[in-house]
């Protein structure tokens, strides 16, 4: 799972709208990690697709479309508000002014004064993404930022961990075995090891309490803390009966 999130954060803004990367003659979802072989015909029904297709129909038939994947990740990742992300979906659909006037119930200058404010945030976006490419270009290997995990509940400079931190701290904290020697105090290292947990798991996989406790005893005894902790800190996600879990990193 850690490699799809890498995968999902570092794709091109034109491979996020297709939903797919190719990598190593794999076509592979950059929302739950399934890949197609290139070199592999895929049936479906009646019909036989190539990888590249047959991506595309997984990613229409199992997330409808990248579009409503993207508008309905949390507010920290897209920046916009509830109204902004209905109104988006409207005009997305192809609504008019009046239409989405008429479907939000709000005025029509109202819509036209929203889609002022998100030209205008695309904007802004545009100049900053290209600031940030020209920043990450002038960054050594080692000063990247080790990326954020989507179930983040607050980003803060806790986040703010360079590769080279994360090697420290995995070095610091681990058994050659790869078993945890202890939990860190620090919450930046805290992290590093909830992430480095988190990557045990499989991606796109559901566990009940008992898989998710001995998976987490391979690595550290005290499995119900640092269970705990994986909630708390949001790598871990469960069902409103507490009975099954899946990772969201």
């Amino acid at each position: 799972m850690k490699d799809v999130s890498e995968l999902f954060w570092k794709a091109s803004t034109n491979e996020l709208k297709d939903g797919y990367v190719k990598r190593d003659g794999k076509y592979i979802c950059l929302v739950c990690g399934k890949f197609f072989h290139e070199d592999v015909i895929y049936p479906k029904g009646n019909v036989f697709y190539n990888a590249k297709k047959a991506t595309k129909e997984h990613i229409k038939d199992a997330h409808n479309s990248m579009f409503h994947v993207l508008i309905n990740m949390d507010k920290k990742y897209t920046g916009l508000s509830e109204i902004q992300s209905k109104l988006l979906e409207d005009f997305y659909m192809g609504s008019d002014d009046e239409e989405v006037s008429k479907n939000e119930g709000i005025a029509k200058s109202t819509v036209r004064n929203h889609r002022f404010r998100l030209k205008e945030k695309q904007k802004q976006a545009k100049v900053l993404l290209t600031i940030m490419n020209m920043v990450e270009e002038r960054q050594k290997e080692e000063e990247i930022i080790m990326p954020i995990h989507k179930g983040a509940k607050m980003l803060d400079e806790r986040y703010a961990i360079t590769k080279e931190h994360e090697s420290q701290v995995l070095g610091k904290f681990l058994n050659k075995d790869g078993t945890l020697k202890v939990l860190p105090r620090k919450e930046k290292d805290k992290i590093v090891i909830l992430f480095h947990m988190a990557s045990q798991f499989k991606c796109n996989t559901k566990y009940n309490e008992m898989e998710v406790n001995n998976i987490i005893k391979c690595v550290y005894d005290d499995y119900v803390t640092v269970r705990r902790y994986l909630i708390e800190y949001g790598f871990l996600q469960r069902n409103n009966k507490g009975s099954i879990y899946w990772v969201n990193i």
